[in-house]
């Protein structure tokens, strides 16, 4: 009996595919290694060797002998149904499209992305790897077994010539690794020619047995059993067919397994028969060399399948009517005891062993030679790049070997047994998430010609496939998911873009869409009302700061970046927005801001704003709030050659945007049309932001500054053009406290503090006036620090200078919530008033980081828009960051 007869938790496993998969893994000499192997050759012989490998003659007996015929059919069935769901998404992906090298690596990659493609083919190499080196300490078991010195002897009789000990068998391990090695490096082709004659062995192998289950006579097998002082005999008997035997047989009998020590249970033994059921992705991985893939890989797969589920439940059916409890228990070499010819059972199971690990080998070489291809773990892999003049990847081969190699010193199958079960089991989980994702994203190229499967079939399978992982191995399991969270993070920061497509962003788009179409637009309440921001961008050199702080201002609403190309498409010869595109998203990515990009062309800067206002957005997500760069004569500057996203060494010239206006060159844009830009956003309902001199504030010196005094954000919510009308609780009021209270809140503000200016005249009670605000703050719940400002003297200018039509004040002309009202009387306040005005604002201190002023509306005569816009500037000239807002939404409530 060989002494791998002697590890009940012993997996045995053929994956990976035999050698012939290498020329499809060279994409680039695809001519010179033509697809020629039909479906027996290329699926199921491959497939079978797979799943059969030498479980099938020395771990049988041992489940049958614990869990009895009836549970033995059960985990037959259960086993069986989790990969037969693994298979029908195998066969969906594979008929999907072209594979290429790296089997289930290339198939999870290409359907999931980099990240799950690089972190399983990782875990798939090292499953390979680890299987090779199980395979190779099982082939050492059985050689030392049949040929080693017995325990307890100095020295060997007959064939027993070879020595025992942990150092001599890692030696005789190194050596068959060796050979592996070498066929691996030399003789590759010879092997995978081999593969048919080593499948015709096993074959013979199993109809010996069959054979012999009917034509051997009833016998007594002497088993030498190890113990503490050195080896026990007991007796197997071997019945023939015997009903008695068959009753004996029906019902499980669990013992301690004499070789571990163990005792054996129902997950235990289904963890053992379950290593035999795996390797179905073998004929998959030959779908380069196959002459007809998606005809091949799903009729090869079930196929083999189907085979071996009827062979295992017919040799349990035998060895429960032939064979007694004992002797299934304790010889896992019964077969080649009751077998017509026993050497034939010998030679077959050395054959199965060294190919499998030849397999795994020459698998997990491949599995590495096209991660490094991929270039996802950047120079990490690059030696493993190399191939040899034919193709071969000769430094993958060795570094799998040299892999392989340390796995030996564990010396130990139970070692490793475990999480090499695990990691196939990781796979094939995966196998089907990628499947199932690639159906529930309804992407009209996923039209696979195998059909049997839906999202169903995969769930089931993902689940199955979850369960026997803690099944067998619950801190095995834990450990193998948290590697694989740690290689996904890492893949997920580190590794390059791909052009193989993203399942997630096709998700992505499938589940936007249908909550898009559920966000009502009927049901906005005002408690949840948030900005959603269109900032007009003429050109982002100049920029740069104003788009970062919009960022912050949006409070996790829609941000929109929109440009306007002064051109007309019935004059050229192609869009030309289409190759800014990728600048305009580059710029998104380098200042690390939540925007989406929106360009168009039009005759005029403001047609070009209407047709942004009127289609940005989509559903509920449309833009509430138009932000426009200040209109003064201030010479641009450029803001991205200063900013850090963009100082790099490398990049003189960021991004493809064009030079910034010079100062004496003419502007696009004309006063009165930046004027009717604000007046069209005002009667389409939208509310306005102008920002001015923004590129001048440098927030993260500001929010670095020390803590004492923080920085401040001054907030004037009175229109300072209109101080017969001055009110603090109006619709626009109410709008600009909220949008000062936005900014406070974002992250990088949350230090600075409000400062909130009350204007008062005296003789008006403002004790009164700042108790009735500071109590709508608390209502509010915004903190800030209300400051009295008298302004008698500025008022006083305004009377001077703005006189009624009879002599008294102008008429009041109240601006209720929600209705559109132009002022007739603005252009009436003189410019000695705005630059009081302007003088009381600048000297408020200290100097705040930023400012937010009630911006007033345009008059309703378009003739007085130049007068509007030189007020505009006169009342915010060298104020630094100011803001200033328009509001016609009711954006508070007071309300839970």
């Amino acid at each position: 009996m060989a002494s791998s007869e002697r590890s009940a938790l012993l997996t045995y496993r053929l994956c990976g595919g035999s050698a012939e998969e290498e020329r499809g893994r060279e994409r680039g000499r695809a001519a010179a290694a033509p697809r020629k192997l039909p479906t027996f050759l290329g699926v199921v012989v491959p497939t079978l060797l797979s799943m059969f490998s030498v479980v099938l003659f020395l771990r049988l007996g041992f489940v049958v002998g614990h869990a009895g015929l009836y549970q033995a059919l059960a985990m037959f069935a259960v086993a069986y149904f989790i990969i037969g769901m693994t298979v029908l998404s195998v066969c969906a992906i594979a008929t999907n499209g072209a594979l290429d090298a790296g089997g289930a690596y290339y198939m999870i990659s290409r359907a999931l992305g980099p990240e799950f493609g690089g972190s399983i083919g990782i875990m798939f190499f090292l499953a390979n790897v680890c299987g090779s080196a199980l395979y190779v300490l099982g082939l050492v078991e059985a050689v030392v077994d049949s040929f080693g010195i017995p325990p307890g002897q100095e020295a060997g009789t007959g064939v027993h010539v070879l020595p025992q000990s942990y150092w001599f068998e890692l030696l005789y391990g190194t050596v068959l690794l060796a050979l592996c090695l070498l066929v691996c490096l030399v003789g590759a082709s010879i092997y995978a020619k081999a593969t048919f004659l080593i499948f015709l062995i096993v074959a013979a192998v199993l109809g010996t047995i069959l054979v012999s289950f009917f034509a051997t006579r009833p016998l007594k097998v002497p088993i030498r059993l190890p113990d503490g002082n050195g080896t026990e005999t007991d007796n197997g008997s071997f019945t023939g067919f015997s009903l008695s035997t068959l009753r004996d047989n029906l019902g499980g009998k669990y013992d301690v397994d004499y070789t571990t020590g163990q005792m054996m249970s129902f997950s235990s033994v289904f963890a053992v028969m379950f290593n035999g059921c795996t390797g179905i992705m073998a004929g998959s991985n030959m779908s380069g060399d196959l002459k007809r893939p998606s005809y091949s890989i799903p009729r090869g797969t079930i196929s083999a399948v189907l085979f071996t589920y009827l062979v295992y439940n017919l040799l349990a059916f035998l060895m429960c009517a032939t064979c007694n409890r004992t002797l299934l228990q304790k010889d896992y070499g019964f077969l080649r005891d009751i077998s017509i010819f026993p050497p034939l059972v010998t030679v077959g199971i050395y054959a199965a062993t060294l190919s499998a690990a030849m397999s795994n080998l020459i698998g997990a070489s491949r599995i590495l030679y096209a991660l490094a291809r991929d270039d996802l773990f950047g120079q990490a892999l690059a030696l493993a790049k190399k191939t040899s003049a034919s193709g071969n990847p000769v430094m993958a081969v060795i570094l799998s070997w040299l892999v392989v190699q340390l796995v030996l010193f564990s010396g130990k199958l139970n070692t490793i047994a475990s999480v090499v079960t695990i990691f196939f089991l990781l796979v094939y989980a995966t196998v089907n998430l990628a499947c199932l994702a690639l159906e529930w994203a309804s992407a009209p190229n996923f039209r696979p010609t195998f059909r049997y499967f839906s999202w169903h079939t995969c769930l089931l399978g993902i689940a199955g496939c979850c369960v026997m992982m803690f099944l067998i191995s619950p801190v095995s399991a834990s450990a193998s998911l948290g590697f694989l969270l740690v290689l996904l993070l890492a893949l997920h920061y580190l590794s390059p873009s791909s052009t193989w497509g993203y399942i997630s962003q096709a998700l992505i788009f499938h589940q936007v869409r249908k909550y898009l179409l559920m966000l009502d637009v009927r049901k906005d309440h005002v408690k949840f009302w948030r900005p959603q921001m269109l900032l007009m961008v003429q050109n982002p050199r100049g920029s740069a700061r104003l788009i970062d702080f919009v960022n912050d201002l949006k409070k996790s609403g829609l941000y929109v970046l929109g440009h306007v190309e002064l051109q007309d498409l019935d004059m050229l010869p192609s869009d030309p927005l289409q190759p800014q595109q990728d600048s305009w998203l580059s710029l998104v990515d380098k200042l690390n801001v939540k925007a989406f990009v929106s360009l168009t062309l039009a005759p005029s800067v403001r047609h070009g704003v209407r047709q942004l206002l009127f289609t940005s957005g989509l559903g509920g997500m449309r833009p509430n709030t138009l932000v426009l760069g200040f209109y003064d004569d201030e010479a641009p500057q450029d803001g991205l050659a200063r900013h850090p996203a963009f100082t790099s060494a490398r990049e003189e010239v960021p991004l493809g945007f064009p030079p910034l206006r010079a100062a004496a060159t003419p502007k696009l844009l004309s006063a009165r049309e930046y004027v009717g830009i604000v007046a069209d956003a005002l009667k389409m309902l939208r509310n306005v932001l102008l920002a001015r001199q923004l590129e001048s504030l440098d927030k993260a010196w500001e929010l670095r500054r020390a803590a004492s005094p923080p920085p401040t954000i001054h907030v004037w919510p009175v229109n300072l053009l209109r101080p017969d009308s001055a009110r603090y609780a109006d619709t626009c009021s109410l709008f600009l406290l909220q949008m000062a209270c936005v900014l406070n809140m974002a992250r990088a503000w949350r230090r600075a503090r409000l400062r909130l200016f009350l204007c008062v005249e005296a003789g008006t009670m403002p004790h009164a006036k700042e108790e009735k605000l500071r109590q709508l703050l608390k209502d509010l719940r915004i903190q800030a620090q209300i400051q009295l400002v008298p302004w008698d003297a500025i008022t006083r200018l305004h009377w001077q200078t703005c006189q009624g039509p009879s002599g008294g004040p102008a008429e009041e002309e109240e601006e209720e919530e929600g209705v559109v009202n132009f002022p007739t009387n603005t252009t009436q306040v003189s410019d000695e008033y705005v630059r009081a005005a302007n003088k009381l604002v600048l000297e408020q201190s200290p100097a705040p980081a930023v400012r937010f002023l009630y911006l007033p509306r345009p008059p309703a005569d378009t003739s007085l828009y130049p007068l509007y816009l030189h007020q505009l500037e006169l009342l915010t000239r060298g104020l630094g960051p100011t803001v200033l807002v328009h509001g016609v939404s009711a954006v508070t409530s007071t309300q839970l």
